[in-house]
């Protein structure tokens, strides 16, 4: 073809100039802001840089401006549904902006964290979005110096290193223990596991309301550091329920448990809610559509993604939100699993469709 190319071999943005037929300031132009041309430039200079297999130098890039387009994402779960609605949300909102995602797994370790922060930011990332408030104090250091917008995600706390987004665990899990109080339970039941920092905020939450009670009972909490599951919540329950046979109720940590533990009620021929009232924690799809239904917080996971990553464009780009700290709330959704049962009015068939479901406890700031 006729073109130079460097020693290496590689494509240089002159000649995606060239083949363009723009300059190539117009050229660099459209890799670091695209819209900042017209449709006709972008399409010639998108199409020239695929036809010569250009890809942009982001090191050379980050030297030149002192920031690369890329939005590190650190979380600490790919395969936790809870974090997949989060990061659909943080896409679909930086989807059509200039910005990149590059994402992280910390396994739920702070010491895992650190060392991924330390890469991120050695990078000069645009911007970054942290899972939780439980940082070390190393990278929690490294977070306040860093030459970028952050957003922590999943929770609120007193200190935010930048702009927070989220919602307090601690106070939702009191709002369940609440619900079930009024649907007259007492023996209260916890089950909880892997207890990150979050799940131990539901576990204080838990047993604040049960002491405010006069109703905590250490021997009615059954956890475990074991990453959690279907299989494991009917586990725990099981331990549960072999000590003390006189429970009324379950608040689970999260959904996966609450599931669980609404199998091993089946399997030992429980009547839920009859005997026993089950809440889970996350409100994730199945909950609506287990038999019975079962009663969850839902938490606005969606929500948490997209808004974080939106204040994180802004942020970069110039514009602060006028509040850097948002909380989200929570909402206890009732279902059959929690519901003090009725009398039957009618027909056998007309119990279930007799129960409604609705949002009756709500936290929204």
């Amino acid at each position: 073809m006729g073109r130079k190319r460097t020693k290496s071999g590689k494509i240089r943005l002159a000649e995606v100039a060239e083949l363009a037929g723009v300059s190539p300031i117009t050229a660099s132009r459209f890799f670091r802001n695209p819209e900042a041309l017209s449709v006709a430039k972008r399409t010639r200079v998108e199409s020239a840089a695929r036809e010569l297999g250009y890809v942009p130098n982001l090191a050379a890039r980050a030297l030149a401006s002192q920031r690369t387009e890329v939005i590190g994402v650190l979380i600490p779960s790919l395969t936790n549904n809870v974090f997949s609605d989060v990061l659909r949300g943080i896409y679909d909102a930086s989807e059509g902006s200039r910005y990149s995602i590059q994402l992280s797994n910390t396994r739920y370790s702070i010491l895992q964290e650190e060392k991924l922060l330390r890469l991120f930011l050695a990078q000069k990332p645009a911007g970054l979005i942290v899972t939780g408030i439980d940082q070390t104090a190393e990278s929690r250091a490294m977070l306040e110096a860093a030459d970028c917008p952050i957003v922590q995600i999943m929770e609120i706390g007193p200190k935010p290193v930048d702009m927070m987004i989220g919602f307090s665990h601690y106070d939702a899990a009191r709002a369940a223990i609440a619900h079930l109080f009024d649907q007259g339970r007492r023996r209260i039941g916890f089950v909880g596991a892997r207890m990150d920092p979050r799940v131990q905020r539901r576990l204080d939450g838990y047993v604040a309301a049960m002491k405010e009670a006069g109703l905590y009972d250490p021997r009615l909490i059954v956890t475990t550091a074991t990453p959690t599951s279907v299989t494991l919540g009917g586990a725990l329950f099981a331990d549960l329920i072999a000590r003390e046979s006189d429970i009324d109720a379950v608040f689970c940590a999260n959904d996966d448990l609450a599931l669980g533990v609404l199998f091993e009620c089946r399997r030992r021929e429980i009547a839920v809610p009859e005997q026993i009232a089950i809440v889970g924690f996350n409100d994730l799809e199945f909950m609506a559509s287990s038999v019975p239904t079962l009663t969850s917080v839902r938490t606005n996971r969606y929500e948490m993604g997209s808004t974080a990553a939106t204040m994180l464009i802004e942020a970069i780009e110039g514009r602060r939100p006028e509040q850097p700290v948002l909380d989200l709330g929570f909402t206890v959704i009732e279902r059959q699993s929690s519901q003090t049962p009725r009398p039957a009015a009618g027909p056998r068939t007309d119990q279930w469709s007799s129960v409604a479901q609705n949002d009756s406890v709500t936290n929204d700031p």
